[in-house]
Order: structure tokens, then sequence, then C-alpha cells
């Protein structure tokens, strides 16, 4: 068991043993401190396991959130990708609308595909009502954009802001690029079913697309 509120909570957080370095973050979750708010955010940004990974951005949002978000807003300017993407991971978790000014177009299109997943999940999350066609707009800019794992990730974002998106999504299945067509008419076949795989949904997009160009 490691000691609540002392410093080999904080060591174990740095530990080579990755379950040593889980139940630190379980235990700075389960007892929060506003102490615990550096090192945790430090860790994010350095923790190679996804498990460790996901218990420390749970133990963060145990936290005291007006301790928590100025941190996380912070390390949105590292120039660590993964500081970058867990701090918004977590924002998008805890969900403080404060947030939202934080979340830049520099983000919103950052050159790490990881990092720009994550701003667009937060951004979906703490978008303020009236700003969604904006956000709707920014986020179709970049249909096209990336291999499977990542169009899926903004097709889920796009569909997440509903109906707005639909005059997006018309105008980008028209554009000359054929992967933003395709990706476009994908993401219109999820709006309307979200329950649809967006693996058969794409490949039938593409499919469309190249015997339109054909043709």
């Amino acid at each position: 068991m490691i000691p609540i509120g002392s410093a080999h909570l904080l060591d174990a957080l740095r530990a080579r043993n990755s379950s040593t370095r889980l139940e630190a973050a379980l235990a700075a979750g389960t007892h929060p401190e506003a102490a615990f708010v550096t090192a945790l955010v430090q860790r994010c940004a350095v923790e190679p396991d996804f498990f460790v990974r996901d218990m420390l951005t749970w133990a963060l949002t145990r936290q005291p959130p007006e301790d928590t978000v100025p941190a996380l807003l912070t390390e949105l300017r590292s120039d660590r990708a993964q500081a970058r993407s867990q701090a918004l991971h977590t924002l998008s978790k805890i969900g403080e609308g404060s947030a939202w000014p934080a979340i830049t177009r520099s983000l919103l299109r950052d050159a790490d595909d990881e990092v720009a997943r994550s701003a667009w999940r937060a951004a979906v999350v703490l978008v303020p009502a009236g700003q969604e066609e904006a956000l709707a707009t920014e986020l179709g800019a970049q249909l096209g954009r990336g291999d499977r794992d990542v169009q899926r990730s903004l097709s889920r974002a796009l569909v997440a802001l509903g109906d707005v998106v639909e005059p997006v999504l018309q105008a980008r299945s028209l554009s000359g690029d054929p992967a933003v067509r395709a990706h476009a008419r994908a993401t219109e076949v999820l709006l309307g079913d979200p329950e649809a795989g967006f693996d058969s949904v794409i490949e039938e997009a593409k499919r469309l697309v190249a015997l339109g160009s054909e043709g």
C-alpha cells in the first residue's frame, strides 16, 4: 500500500514498474489532494503505458478543478505532443466550459494526429451554445486527413455536433479531392445512422466516388 499524502506516492508515479505507477494514480484519485495535481499532470506528459495514462486522467478528474484546469491549460502550450494530447483528453473528461478559449485552431489542426484527435473530442464537449456551426466548419476543413483511425475520429466528432454539420458535409462532398469527397459522404451516412460501421461506410463512399469520377 502506497502511503497517501506523502512523497512516497509522488515517487511511485515515477516507478519503473507500471503496476506501481497504476496503483499510485489510483491512490491519488481515491484520496484527492491539490498537492498531487502537478505531479499527475507532469506524469501524463511522459507516461508510456495506456492504462496508467487512463488512470492518471481519472485521478485528475477527481482533483479540485480550480487547481487542475489551469495546470492542464499550461500543458496545451508544451512542445511535447503527448503533453498536449493528454491535457486535451483530460479537459474533455472534466468538461469545464471555461477551458473552451484554449481549444485553438492550431490545436484543432495540430500536425500530430493524436493531438488533433484529442482536440476534436475536447472541442465537441466544450463548445459553447451558438458556436457549433463555426466548429463544424473548422472540423470539416480537415475531412480527408490522415489514416482510417484519424478519419473515424473526425467523423465521430462531426456527428456529435448534430445537424449543424449538414451544410459543411454537403459542401465538402463536392470537393475536387476524392479523399475529401469520400470522407464527407461517409460522415453524412453516419450522421443519419450513427451505429453504422465506419470501415464499411468509408469503403462504400470511396467506391461511389471512384465510380462517379470515372463517369
